[in-house]
């Protein structure tokens, strides 16, 4: 084979290697192995260079004509569960596992493909190389109402806010108002109720000052006593939470999310927070059910935490 063949991809004759080896004083030699290991061809290939007196690895030879990968590796990142499904499908092998990141900040799906086989199997490894991952990525409301969570508002801030995200709030129902209200010691809000709260609320404090006296030592004390009146001089009940209807994950379903909304006076103005009860719980029901729905769809076993490096 000539020197322009071999450039346009043709096979390489170790024949011919060996004899222009030979030529040079050099032969291409075989070096068996006494006792094979896993992995391991039983024997290989090697230049021995009687001029320099060493022996040179033939490897790099041919792997620089190499026109595709020895095996597959890398990581495919997907956007959807949905992909992330069924490309696991599409290169699954039996011995493949899923691994779960439950961390509710930044959770994750990772499909190794090439994964160690299992004791049934022998228990030979793997290279653990090919891998299809999938950062749940957090929705856009999910990620506002994070970020504005336990934030002091003003009254026109607040009515701002709820009158943007009006469509993400949610009406309690029968049983579910119930559960609240025996958790919580309150009720919550109806979406049309804390809307008309954010838009128009004037808050007046009425302080009372009472003494009680002790008759037998005479000891004596004073208690004052603050009382919220709206603007109508009515006892002012403020709901203690609301629950939201949104999805935590981008394209996920909806969760029901209670949020325990707060104000504070000062000065005669009002602030508002609201503050998302045990975020954390919500984001790892859901991860919990897509993990175990992508268990079930590639029938591959899941398992919390990472897969070796």
């Amino acid at each position: 084979m000539t020197e322009k063949e071999a450039a346009a991809g043709g096979a390489i004759d170790i024949e011919q290697l060996k004899a222009l080896a030979d030529k040079a004083g050099s032969e291409i030699v075989h070096v068996d192995f006494v006792e094979g290991g896993e992995g391991l061809p039983s024997q290989i290939p090697v230049l021995l260079d009687r001029t320099a007196g060493v022996v040179r690895d033939l490897r790099p030879l041919f792997e620089h004509w190499r026109d595709r990968p020895e095996r597959r590796s890398g990581t495919a990142r997907v956007l959807t569960l949905e992909s992330f499904i069924a490309l696991t499908n599409r290169h699954k092998l039996p011995e493949s596992a899923i691994f779960a990141d439950t961390d509710w900040q930044k959770p994750s799906l990772t499909a190794v493909i090439d994964y160690h086989n299992s004791t049934a199997s022998g228990g030979a490894a793997d290279n653990c190389k090919h891998r299809i991952r999938y950062d749940f990525p957090l929705s856009e409301e999910w990620r506002a109402w994070i970020a504005k969570d336990g934030e002091p508002m003003g009254q026109g801030d607040f009515a701002q806010w709820i009158e943007d995200h009006i469509t993400e709030l949610a009406a309690p129902h029968g049983e579910e108002s119930d559960n609240i209200l025996k958790t919580f010691g309150f009720k919550a809000a109806l979406p049309n109720e804390l809307q008309m709260l954010s838009r128009g609320l004037q808050v007046h404090a009425e302080t009372r000052v009472k003494s009680h006296v002790t008759l037998q030592s005479g000891e004596g004390a004073l208690t004052f006593e603050e009382e919220h009146l709206d603007a109508s001089g009515n006892k002012l009940v403020v709901p203690g939470m609301f629950l939201l209807s949104i999805a935590p994950f981008f394209m996920g379903d909806k969760a029901r999310i209670p949020v325990r909304l707060r104000y504070r006076v000062r000065g005669g103005a009002i602030t508002w927070s609201f503050h998302i009860y045990r975020p954390d719980v919500h984001i790892t029901e859901q991860l919990r059910e897509d993990m175990e729905a992508a268990g079930a769809a590639c029938e591959l076993p899941v398992f919390e935490g990472a897969a070796e490096a």
